[in-house]
């Protein structure tokens, strides 16, 4: 019965977005587009099936009516990852996320830890990630009064196949000129801290989100890390994946297949896919379907056994049993347990 599903993209029309995501494949509404949402469960934007028997339904629907063939051994109650891609033609907005505990208790929903993947950046452009070394809550609130925001944040330069995760509580922003993939906990709260003083088409600034923010920042900037080399393994001769973050809501691995590899869910994980590069097929018992650069693909967990072939590059994302699927795995190649917390973002949040 199961199969995998491609999704109708959801566009969102915010005002820092662009034409960008017409080279990643996207037949795009006319004005800005900010950000397709490949798959989602988030009322905000539902994803609905675009192919095959289920077509016209929402995944919210399937994961209702069919729970763990579809989920797997997912902890959650309700779908747990939102896929996005993102077109940041102008800055946005200088926001945090809040964690689960304070998100279910102001906003009725998870938090929204998160993890970016840079699929193209123009020369010179940078994201905001954290505070600088130092930056208190008394000052930062301070540098809020003062309109001096900016002081307080850090740059960095980011270039296509950057990674880096964004845990709740650590401030950050997309800088203008970059286009990347977001794989995040399925939840839409954000709470805006600075906006540049930009207003909207009628002249209205965008609400900030002051108080809440202040509440979820994480003043802890000196040890934590903005990027990680992963932790690279070989499938198959020319075929490798490399583990970019892992923590407990999502892990996310980069494959790089030219040729075929064969994949399991075991009944126990759903797969997402994410093609960053090239195209490829994906070839289970019951039939064959093709994937193009910028297309998102949904592995149910009654599939099992799939395979990929092609040459491609794609972001593979799904819940993870942290012991099983890293720690154990990588072990059992040779890596010391303080290597893999090392190289692997998320472990360490």
């Amino acid at each position: 019965m199961f199969y995998p599903f491609k999704f109708v993209p959801v566009f969102k029309d915010y005002i820092w977005g662009g034409r960008s995501l017409e080279r990643f494949g996207k037949q795009l509404p006319k004005g800005k587009v900010a950000e397709s949402w490949e798959l989602s469960c988030h009322p905000d934007g539902l994803s609905v099936v675009q192919n095959g028997i289920f077509q016209g339904r929402t995944l919210q629907a399937l994961v209702e009516e069919f729970g763990t063939q579809i989920t797997g051994n997912c902890p959650d109650e309700s779908f747990p990852l939102l896929v996005k891609l993102i077109d940041a033609n102008e800055k946005l907005s200088v926001q945090v996320h809040p964690n689960d505990a304070y998100a279910y208790q102001h906003e009725g929903e998870r938090g929204k830890n998160e993890m970016w993947y840079i699929l193209d950046a123009k020369p010179g452009a940078r994201i905001i990630f954290d505070m600088k070394p130092g930056v208190t809550r008394q000052g930062f609130e301070k540098a809020v009064r003062e309109d001096r925001v900016e002081d307080c944040l850090q740059a960095v330069p980011v270039q296509a196949g950057d990674y880096i995760n964004i845990p709740a509580g650590v401030v950050h922003a997309i800088g203008e000129g970059i286009v990347l993939a977001e794989i995040q906990q399925n939840s839409n709260s954000t709470y805006r801290i600075f906006d540049y003083h930009r207003t909207d088409k009628n002249g209205n600034s965008r609400p900030l989100h002051l108080e809440k923010a202040m509440d979820v920042i994480r003043f802890d900037s000196e040890n934590r890390r903005k990027f990680s080399n992963g932790l690279l393994y070989e499938i198959a001769p020319k075929c490798s994946s490399t583990v970019l973050v892992a923590n407990h809501h999502f892990c996310v691995e980069l494959l790089r297949i030219t040729g075929e590899i064969k994949l399991n869910t075991r009944n126990r994980q759903f797969h997402i896919l994410v093609c960053t590069e090239g195209s490829g097929t994906v070839t289970w018992e019951h039939g064959s379907i093709r994937f193009v650069l910028g297309e998102t693909l949904f592995i149910p967990s009654d599939m099992k056994e799939y395979a990929l072939q092609g040459s491609f590059k794609a972001l593979q994302a799904y819940v993870p049993d942290l012991e099983t699927d890293i720690f154990q795995r990588f072990r059992q190649m040779g890596y010391p347990t303080e290597e893999i917390l090392e190289k692997i973002s998320g472990l360490k949040e």
